[in-house]
């Protein structure tokens, strides 16, 4: 998974401007809502440097973190996570052995989506629960200027095109996106893609209370 790889170098940036600032607030608090308290195995699917890992922890859950990047991995081990360097889409993890598993962010940095829930629902056991909140297909994307996700996003032409992106309206020069690229999916595919993985989608939210969302959050059992 080369995507993921590519946050090598930026990790104490990431940490700074994403994982731990103003605007992991949100994002946090609907994972952690949607997911409920331990105790229990809870696998964290992308775990970056571990700043959402520690709060899991601290809600009564035994976190194992996975991520391709061995950067973002070193901040997660000083944080004190017990965390692999994984391939999302092949975890070295036994079949059904987590209550539950969580991501957020992580479908704009995979090429194979499907893939990755199939890995996920591969090792939770049955009626496990599975949390994931990312960026919303229909206003977060190569189609779409959203600066900040302020205001009224301006759309352009693209966004029914699925696929990795790294030069398009979407892409703002200083943003995180022009270091590492993206992947689009639009909302079609990306619900599917659960479905696909033969989870069942219970809860389906649209977080924040800007005029137009940029995150979507879903809970679904194994």
């Amino acid at each position: 998974m080369d995507e993921v790889a590519r946050y090598d170098g930026i990790a104490d940036w990431y940490d700074r401007e994403f994982a731990t600032g103003p605007l992991a607030a949100v994002p946090r608090e609907t994972a952690t809502r949607l997911l409920g308290d331990g105790p229990g195995r809870l696998l964290d699917v992308g775990c970056g440097t571990g700043a959402h890992g520690v709060d899991f922890a601290k809600r009564g859950w035994t976190v194992t973190g996975v991520d391709e990047s061995a950067d973002m991995l070193r901040l997660a081990r000083e944080r004190g996570l017990d965390v692999r360097q994984a391939d999302a889409a092949a975890l070295p993890l036994d079949d059904a052995t987590f209550d539950a598993a969580v991501s957020l962010w992580m479908h704009t940095d995979v090429e194979d989506f499907t893939g990755v829930l199939r890995e996920i629902a591969r090792v939770l056991r049955p009626g496990g629960t599975f949390v994931y909140v990312g960026a919303h297909p229909c206003f977060v994307g190569p189609h779409s200027r959203f600066l900040a996700a302020e205001g009224v996003p301006q759309l352009h032409a693209g966004y029914r095109r699925a696929g990795r992106y790294t030069d398009a309206p979407g892409i703002s020069p200083a943003g995180l996106r022009a270091k590492v690229g993206a992947t689009h999916l639009p909302l079609g595919l990306f619900v599917q893609s659960f479905l696909d993985a033969g989870l069942d989608v219970e809860r389906f939210e649209e977080p924040g209370r800007r005029e137009y969302p940029y995150m979507v959050a879903l809970r679904c059992r194994s």
